[in-house]
């Protein structure tokens, strides 16, 4: 292993400053980025998608939780992959291992889910294992096939108006990596993490830094959303 040089502290901290100017400049190209993802196109979902969770039967606009926005992990948890019946495959389980508390997702008016095609009692079992918390439901129907991910996991973010469901961004492969931090997944979402530093359309909801964050277990009661 080469190493690099060994140097003194004002060597150092040079150093680290020369390198703080490129890391910042990677801050705001994702500040760009994500500003980028609030302005795609939206695509309506035109089926009425089943799955089955812990407490029975649900559709797609089920899974929002009467939130506004809906981010679904495509996990593989089911026979033929990997580490079943014990185990989901060993990167779909990193991704949950990842997972941030969902307090501060549910905060700003958006539900995270994991979907497999294991059944409930085996998603349970896993999920109880691992001590994993998050919604996790079974696929039912084609919904893996029409959103890209019945070959290889991917994260997929829908928003709905009403009754009405739009995708609004997909990422899989390598930008699956970054996924599980709370600003990681708002930074994938239509309407971002909401801040008023954040380069967003006009008529966004949007509220300052700080005043909207609290502990996991101290958020104001939720308000449905429309």
């Amino acid at each position: 292993m080469r190493t690099p040089p060994i140097v003194s502290r004002q060597e150092w901290q040079a150093a680290w400053e020369e390198l703080l100017v490129k890391e910042k400049e990677l801050t705001r190209a994702k500040d760009a980025m994500a500003a980028a993802r609030r302005r795609m196109p939206w695509t309506e979902v035109d089926r009425d998608y089943r799955f089955d969770g812990p407490d029975g039967p649900v559709d797609l606009l089920g899974l929002f939780d009467g939130r506004r926005q809906l981010i679904v992990y495509r996990a593989f948890l089911e026979p033929g992959v990997h580490g079943w019946p014990g185990h989901a495959c060993v990167g779909c389980s990193m991704v949950a291992d990842q997972v941030a508390h969902p307090a501060h997702l549910n905060a700003r008016d958006t539900t995270l889910v994991f979907a497999s095609r294991a059944p409930q009692p085996d998603i349970a079992r896993v999920k109880a294992r691992m001590g994993w918390t998050m919604p996790w439901y079974t696929i039912l129907d084609d919904f893996d096939a029409d959103f890209g991910v019945a070959e290889y996991h991917g994260t997929n973010a829908f928003i709905r108006e009403g009754d009405r469901v739009f995708r609004t961004y997909f990422v899989n492969n390598r930008g699956d990596e970054a996924m599980g931090g709370t600003w990681s997944y708002l930074d994938i979402t239509a309407l971002g993490r909401q801040e008023t530093w954040e380069d967003s359309p006009e008529g966004y909801p949007q509220t300052p830094p700080y005043e909207w964050w609290h502990w996991h277990d101290d958020y104001p009661a939720r308000q449905p959303s429309a």
